[in-house]
């Protein structure tokens, strides 16, 4: 088939989808479709690819595949944080192998043209009289830092509500002074799914259950209202409404805001910010809720401070919580293959093994990610059946449905 009628075929499957039902099973194992997604979604929207202590000192950098593209993400020696293309400006090799590391200069392993940490073009052999080097500095790519969450966008003409969405957040992420923090542990996974299976897994609780380290801490009625209410989760609910009660003395008291801001599928960078209470000791991801670092982030003195949970449209969840933060970023790698990069991160000086044991720390989203790993591939291999067709998602699931309209919405506007 030629890229039109493929293009054709998804558009028709875009024109077709019936609100408040999981899309096409095309949609979700099609490579075609998957290039839609790319040129739709990951090339034109704010992906969230690292945060500021990933690049702790001067000539530190990571690098991040996107589709085709990959970026180069540098701390220079004036501590700012910028993007560059992985490409060349001679002839187009890939200048950064690894996926971090620290250097000085950029030098081309091909024919060593070298470039400094602004990406100016400082030496090319064998250049003739008159070369002019500023006409060869290394491609831009859009960045933006939110509290310590790093932005990067690969259209030349970014989503302009992102300045909004970052004035709005703000005052939500800050108090936890993200950039003071370090990181105590990254791991990267791959789910054997398509990518929005990924985020749609993490847009609803109704597959909680099978979560039973999570639900230790966490609450298991996220999305849910009075009337989605069964026995099986009224005493879950009855705790949850009392804890709510007492916890917005508690953000009232330290200065937080809590109030939830939901604008998943009205605005190119759709997301959601709220602060919730946890169960139990209500202090962290911990099985008994208690906090999984005795060295609270920034200048915090109380440790009951629920968790500042984030939801970001396409690729990314954060939960901010007293004693530390964990990110979440989801990048396709195939039709049937997703990256999903987990980061925990701590006070800076929190020592390991004296204020804070790592797997402690990590324990719960580790158990998390490896069961929602599971789910994710068997919802991939069901779409992916001839005998699959598109079912409904019922109230709880409504955030599902605001990433799926939202998704439509942004490949409606390139097809």
């Amino acid at each position: 088939m030629t890229t039109s009628s493929i293009r054709e075929d998804i558009a028709g499957l875009i024109a077709t989808r019936t609100p408040g039902r999981s899309l096409e099973g095309d949609l979700y194992v099609s490579p075609g479709a998957l290039d839609v997604d790319l040129d739709a979604i990951f090339y034109r929207s704010w992906i969230f690819v690292a945060v500021e202590p990933d690049l702790p000192d001067a000539g530190d950098y990571v690098t991040v595949s996107v589709g085709r593209y990959s970026v180069i993400i540098t701390r220079d020696d004036d501590e700012e944080i910028r993007a560059f293309h992985n490409v060349c400006r001679h002839r187009g090799s890939r200048l950064l192998d690894d996926k971090c590391g620290s250097i000085g200069n950029i030098v081309c392993p091909y024919h060593q043209w070298t470039y400094n940490q602004q990406g100016h073009l400082l030496h090319a052999e064998s250049a003739p009289a008159g070369f002019d080097r500023s006409l060869f500095s290394l491609r831009k790519v859009a960045l933006r830092n939110v509290s310590g969450l790093v932005f990067v966008c690969l259209s030349d003409d970014p989503p302009e509500d992102f300045d909004d969405f970052a004035a709005r957040v703000t005052p939500y992420l800050a108090p936890h002074q993200l950039p003071k923090a370090k990181i105590a542990r990254q791991v990267d996974i791959v789910e054997n799914g398509n990518w929005k299976l990924v985020m749609e897994n993490n847009r609803e609780c109704t597959h909680c259950g099978g979560h039973p380290e999570l639900l230790c801490s966490l609450f298991p009625v996220y999305g849910y209202q009075e009337s989605d209410i069964g026995p099986r989760l009224r005493p879950a609910w009855d705790r949850y409404l009392a804890a709510k009660a007492e916890f917005e003395g508690v953000c009232a008291r330290n200065g937080l805001p809590w109030r939830a801001i939901e604008e998943l599928d009205t605005r190119p960078t759709g997301f959601r910010i709220e602060r919730e209470p946890l169960d139990m000791a209500g202090e962290s991801f911990t099985i008994d809720g208690t906090l999984a670092s005795r060295k609270l982030m920034a200048d915090f003195t109380e440790p009951r401070l629920g968790r500042l949970s984030m939801h970001l449209q396409p690729n990314a969840w954060f939960h901010f919580l007293s004693d530390h933060v964990v990110t979440f970023s989801v990048l396709p790698l195939t039709a049937d293959s997703s990256l999903l990069r987990t980061t925990w991160l701590v006070a800076a000086d929190a020592v390991e093994g004296v204020d804070y044991d790592v797997d402690k720390l990590t324990y719960v989203w580790q158990q998390t990610n490896d069961q929602d790993r599971a789910f994710v591939a068997r919802a991939h291999a069901g779409v992916g059946n001839p005998a699959y067709v598109p079912g409904p998602y019922l109230p709880p699931e409504y955030q599902v449905e605001a990433f799926c309209n939202w998704y439509v919405q942004r490949v409606r506007e390139i097809l």
